[in-house]
């Protein structure tokens, strides 16, 4: 990692993010949030401005839709405590749990969405939700997707379960989880999809979809100070090298100054997706100022977020916080657009869904997920979200 992340992967800075800021903001924003949960709108109200418990500020746009859509999210929430409208429930109630955690919801909270969080997690941690080896991809039929995405959820938690034996709990299976990841990382494949990963823990192959969760995961393993070790970092730095879709030169040096991301290596058709989710990991490897780095951010500056593109949701959550990561005119654009594109779609009860048929076939409760956490990236609660 680079010495711009310096300092982060502590639990002091976890501690400081989601405890100290919700204390600031979270009192005040999330519990008029969450206390009128069951309402299908949220009247504007005056709240502590973020860092400041004295400065006074009015909800904005983002911050009445986040409302909405935590009530909504609530009302997915079934008897056993999953979060879910279709398929892949651990899956689902995981991304649910992230994006209410990603607008100052705590499962230690009173509150009914701190309640609600609570019985997710718990849900998460059930025994028959994972195998013996730490995997949760099989018992959902989510794969190595899932399993990503459910241990990028836990390493964010890991400190604020609602008791010390929930925290415990997520950390063996935290623990777990990475090592099938790094376990996975080493299965033998071809030179073109080593360092990368695919859809099941022993696949010989690798694609820049699925691999990019297992990097969240394990950047964010990292910040909570479990073992990863440094060769993962630059073993996935060297896949995505090859998954840049401009040749590069001897010296490693695009060709072209402005390129994206394929979904496999050795490719000439970078996407929006693909180009967002590849900036994103090249940034959680720490090649900050990586020319393919730069590359990718420019690209997508000539190519935003259409709403009925494919996998428009999910392009768009790795868009707006790859772009926010990189800072300046980057960061205001995708700010701006993402702002843009999603709150008019947000549907009078608080939920989105998507128009493109892969994403739709989803359901509600992972569109409207993906859209909060593309939203609240201006709230910083998750330390994934930090510069």
């Amino acid at each position: 990692m680079s010495s711009r992340r310096a300092g982060q992967g502590h639990r002091l800075t976890r501690s400081m993010i989601l405890t100290l800021t919700v204390v600031l903001i979270a009192v005040q924003c999330s519990t008029a949030r969450t206390q009128d949960a069951a309402a299908p709108s949220v009247a504007p109200a005056a709240v502590a401005a973020p860092g400041d418990a004295t400065a006074i500020f009015q909800k904005d746009e983002v911050d009445l839709a986040m409302d909405r859509a935590v009530a909504w999210l609530q009302t997915k929430q079934r008897e056993d405590g999953a979060i879910i409208d279709r398929g892949h429930d651990t899956t689902m109630t995981a991304l649910a749990i992230m994006a209410m955690a990603s607008v100052g919801v705590q499962p230690g909270s009173p509150t009914p969405a701190g309640q609600t969080m609570q019985k997710a997690l718990a849900f998460v941690l059930r025994d028959d939700r994972v195998d013996a080896k730490g995997y949760f991809g099989d018992r959902d039929g989510s794969r190595m997707y899932g399993h990503g995405i459910i241990t990028l959820m836990l390493t964010e938690m890991l400190g604020m379960g609602a008791s010390s034996e929930q925290d415990k709990l997520i950390h063996e299976r935290c623990q777990k989880a990475i090592d099938v990841i790094l376990s996975s990382q080493k299965t033998r494949k071809p030179p073109q999809a080593r360092g990368g990963w695919r859809y099941t823990p022993a696949a010989a192959d690798a694609d820049l979809s699925v691999s990019v969760w297992q990097l969240m995961a394990l950047r964010s393993a990292k910040n909570d100070g479990l073992e990863v070790p440094a060769s993962a970092i630059s073993d996935a730095v060297e896949y995505l090298r090859r998954s840049y879709a401009s040749p590069l030169d001897r010296n490693g040096l695009p060709e072209k100054k402005a390129s994206g991301f394929c979904y496999e290596p050795n490719q000439n058709n970078p996407t929006f997706t693909m180009t967002s989710a590849g900036l994103l990991a090249m940034q959680v490897c720490g090649e900050y100022e990586s020319p393919l780095t730069l590359g990718a951010a420019d690209w997508l500056l000539a190519h935003p977020p259409q709403w009925k593109e494919r996998f428009c949701s999910y392009g768009t959550y790795y868009y707006a916080q790859g772009m926010y990561q990189r800072g300046g005119e980057h960061a205001e654009t995708a700010r701006r657009l993402v702002q843009e594109m999603l709150l008019p779609k947000q549907a009078a009860d608080g939920s989105w869904l998507a128009e493109n048929g892969e994403e739709r076939n989803h359901g509600g409760v992972y569109c409207t997920a993906m859209a909060v956490l593309s939203l609240s990236v201006k709230y910083h609660f998750l330390p994934i979200y930090q510069k």
